[in-house]
């Protein structure tokens, strides 16, 4: 789960502005679409038919013919989980043919059709979650062999598959039926989800080797690799973090009123040691352009101190033992106060945007910890952001920029595709997001005709070798193909 989202999170990444390339006109960041050729862009795909795949479904079978309930539910939720990301990465995709070993091709079926599956197994999932077998395997999953995300305790799992549900029906807030019926979904799902921070669903290492270091961490290597260059901080995350949630932002600050500035982002180095170093961000497209005495925009990793082999000592979730985040009670309490704004329900709507900035706080001071000089976020910190012209004050203020806008911050390094659900669902607009860069003209992909991205293409190696003729029929040999819009950001049933 986390090594086939991380891997394609390196370019929806660029798409949704988290991080930047030091290159200029870097391609994901002009949105463009995968060659045809490559496979860059289709390891999640990869994860959901073959990684998880037939592993997962031999769960689910080995675990209802021995009554291995526990085994089940977990099962059905991470099938769930990975045909959502699938298909909010892909529009439509293989579901009814998936793992039948009887075929070489596979049809592909509508996100609807897909949608509508996936809350039938996470349904599914909180079934056998609440049953209880024969044996009880609680110490076996508790085990080192076991469970990686919450030690085989199947009330947390159940939080799991509920939270999922709740960002399920949060993409379909264009549907016309959204605030008298979706809505009321997302609120029940958030409310029987996680409880705090510390129940948020994360993926645990244990750092000794490379093969068991955090996806994102420096050991690991994804984020410097020379293939594809990225990991430099954005000015979109930059922008926001010092005065731009709702305001304008400082330039060339060292300090910010957002007490998770220096805690997330690592500021340019200076020569002497102690001095504050200014804080700096790569505009999108444009690269990390030269400034004479000025060091090139910083790395998420942090600064360059160790050596050659070894250079990042990591910052915030960016380090080797870092735990890799699935889901976040701050994130769905964005996505709860979301939805309550559109209920048009503000003074509710207020309260969970409270509790939601409040609530990132405190996944920084439990996941976000890495980096040399990381000290806790404190009460007073807090209660002066809190206080500060970056939060709305009263229900009347509120505005759902202010929702996404913080909702940006608190998924910014790890919910990639939930990330991207948000922006395709707003198509990218500056009035919702209010620092995102938008592109125009030529700084858009040239097969992109001056639209936003709202797809990546198949996997090449099984769709495009193997399963062209279906890959043609949904179109996904058209050279615009990443810019047709999903189903679930439309305004159809």
């Amino acid at each position: 789960m986390a090594n086939g989202t991380s891997q394609d999170y390196m370019q929806v990444f660029k798409i949704t502005q988290n991080f930047t390339s030091p290159n200029v006109n870097d391609f994901y960041e002009r949105h463009g679409a995968t060659p045809l050729n490559s496979d860059v862009t289709g390891v999640i795909w990869r994860m959901n038919y073959a990684d998880l795949g037939l592993n997962v479904e031999d769960m689910i079978k080995d675990g209802i013919d021995k009554k291995k309930y526990e085994y089940v539910g977990i099962g059905y939720a991470i099938k769930a989980w990975s045909f959502q990301m699938t298909t909010d990465m892909y529009g439509e995709i293989i579901l009814d043919e998936a793992f039948n070993p009887e075929q070489l091709t596979f049809a592909y079926q509508s996100q609807k059709e897909v949608y509508e599956r996936v809350r039938e197994w996470n349904n599914l999932a909180i079934k056998y979650l609440n049953m209880k077998g024969p044996v009880d395997y609680t110490s076996v999953l508790a085990g080192p062999s076991g469970d990686f995300i919450y030690r085989g305790d199947m009330d947390k799992w159940k939080k799991f598959v509920y939270g999922n549900l709740a960002l399920h029906y949060s993409h379909l807030i264009n549907k016309p039926n959204f605030a008298n019926t979706y809505a009321d979904s997302v609120l029940k799902y958030v409310d029987l989800s996680l409880a705090s921070s510390s129940e948020d669903a994360t993926v645990k290492f244990s750092a000794t080797s490379s093969e068991d270091s955090n996806v994102l961490g420096p050991l690991w290597g994804i984020i410097t690799s020379t293939g594809i260059p990225t990991g430099r901080i954005s000015s979109t995350i930059l922008n926001l973090l010092t005065g731009g949630v709702r305001g304008v932002p400082a330039v060339d600050t060292t300090a910010s009123i957002d007490p998770r500035l220096s805690r997330m982002l690592s500021p340019v180095p200076v020569p002497i040691p102690g001095d504050l170093g200014i804080y700096r961000g790569n505009t999108p497209t444009k690269g990390t352009v030269a400034i004479t005495g000025v060091p090139a925009t910083p790395h998420v990793l942090g600064p360059v101190l160790g050596p050659v082999t070894d250079p990042y000592p990591g910052k915030y979730i960016f380090s080797n033992s870092s735990q890799y985040p699935l889901l976040s009670y701050a994130q769905l309490q964005f996505t709860k106060a979301e939805a309550l704004f559109i209920k048009a329900n503000k003074p509710l709507a207020f309260l969970a945007y409270q509790n939601a900035i409040r609530a990132h706080m405190s996944f920084v001071n439990l996941y976000g910890t890495a980096g040399p000089d990381f000290k806790a976020i404190t009460s007073a910190e807090i209660e002066r952001y809190m206080t500060s012209s970056e939060v709305a004050q009263t229900s009347a203020e509120l505005k759902i920029s202010d929702i996404m806008n913080q909702k940006y911050i608190a998924q910014w390094g790890w919910a990639g595709m939930e990330q991207w659900c948000d922006l395709r669902k707003y198509h990218y607009n500056p009035a919702v997001f209010t620092q995102y860069y938008q592109l125009s003209g030529t700084e858009f992909a040239t097969n992109n005709n001056g639209k936003y991205a709202y797809r990546h293409r198949p996997r090449f190696n099984s769709e495009y070798a193997w399963n062209a003729s279906e890959v043609e029929r949904v179109g996904g040999k058209l050279p615009d193909y990443n810019t047709k819009e999903t189903w679930f950001s439309t305004v159809d049933n």
